[in-house]
């Protein structure tokens, strides 16, 4: 890891436990998971959000203004805007991401959930994604939330990773496998 990756998650840590902790005393984790959502959301939707928090031309000051008009249109909780607040105080806004990822891995951590990231060849049907869930969670043991993404080059199957696995069952991991086979072969 990179340092300056590694300064970023360790900030963003300090953050998130602290969030976490002030949410879980206050029995206020739904309304945090609402808001980690649509900060995700947001981060993931608009540009100009990730220019605002990563951005050095603007200054403490107007991302702080910023920062509380979008949390106050966004009807963020208050320990998260208040957070916000702090963090745009601070120049930590950049941080941003990490501690959303963060969140939600406390988040599932609390709930006994899991995240599999699938990258399927085309869009997963909503049957087809809750029979997977269901087999995941036979045999993890958890319940487990999709995370869903199309790589259309697979061809068709699926590559599943839940935590340090990874289950890989596209054709194009075959037809490479066969590939090699072939070239050592001939």
């Amino acid at each position: 890891m990179s340092e300056p990756a590694s300064i970023s998650t360790s900030i963003a840590d300090r953050y998130a436990s602290a969030v976490f902790d002030l949410a879980k005393d206050g029995k206020k984790l739904k309304a945090l998971e609402t808001d980690v959502d649509a900060l995700g959301a947001a981060l993931d939707d608009s540009s100009d959000f990730a220019d605002l928090i990563s951005s050095p031309i603007y200054g403490r000051d107007a991302q702080g203004a910023a920062i509380t008009a979008i949390a106050k249109k966004m009807e963020l909780s208050p320990i998260v805007s208040n957070t916000l607040a702090l963090m745009a105080q601070k120049g930590r806004l950049f941080v941003l991401p990490q501690l959303v990822e963060q969140l939600r891995e406390k988040i599932a951590e609390e709930k006994g959930e899991v995240t599999a990231d699938v990258t399927a060849a085309k869009a997963l049907t909503k049957a087809q994604s809750d029979k997977l869930a269901k087999t995941l969670k036979e045999q993890i043991g958890k319940t487990v939330k999709i995370n869903t993404t199309v790589d259309e080059s697979l061809i068709g199957g699926l590559i599943v990773k839940v935590g340090s696995k990874m289950i890989d069952t596209s054709i194009r991991s075959k037809l490479d496998a066969l590939q090699n086979t072939m070239k050592e072969v001939g």
